[in-house]
């Protein structure tokens, strides 16, 4: 079974984050310009909350609010489940569909030591699969 630790060293540790007090407006920005869909948000080291596209979408317009004037840490999701760099793929995959999650923080020694997303956990069951079948076709066609 396949680790996070490992799924990371392949996709790279890069995780960007925000502050609490900074304002949606400027989480916003950020995941438009580095492309991400969350943004694990920071106080002192440590990841306190996710803030979304989901919880833009669901707490702001709906909740009267103005995305330039509320800072995150008011719509931020502060029940943060995160794994640890030893979770196998499949344990994270179970954690996130249950869950409906989308991202998970992964954390080491109460770090931030990178992120991974449903489409990370689905590409590595999808490259373990086709590594399966291949192997099951060569000992098919060769006999070992």
């Amino acid at each position: 079974m396949q680790t996070v630790s490992e799924m990371l060293k392949a996709k790279g540790k890069e995780v960007w984050t925000i502050g609490p007090d900074a304002t949606v407006y400027e989480a916003l920005e950020v995941m438009a310009q580095r492309d991400v869909g969350a943004l694990v948000v920071v106080q002192d080291g440590r990841p306190v909350g996710i803030f979304s596209e989901r919880d833009y979408a669901r707490k702001v317009i709906l909740k009267g609010k103005s995305s330039k004037e509320t800072p995150v840490r008011d719509l931020m999701t502060e029940d943060l489940l995160c794994v640890s760099p030893s979770s196998t793929v499949e344990e994270c995959m179970a954690l996130m569909s249950a869950r409906k999650l989308r991202h998970l923080p992964v954390v080491d020694g109460g770090r931030l030591a990178g992120i991974i997303s449903i489409g990370d956990v689905v590409n590595e069951v999808i490259t373990n699969q086709d590594f399966k079948i291949n192997e099951m076709e060569k000992y098919i066609l060769t006999g070992h």
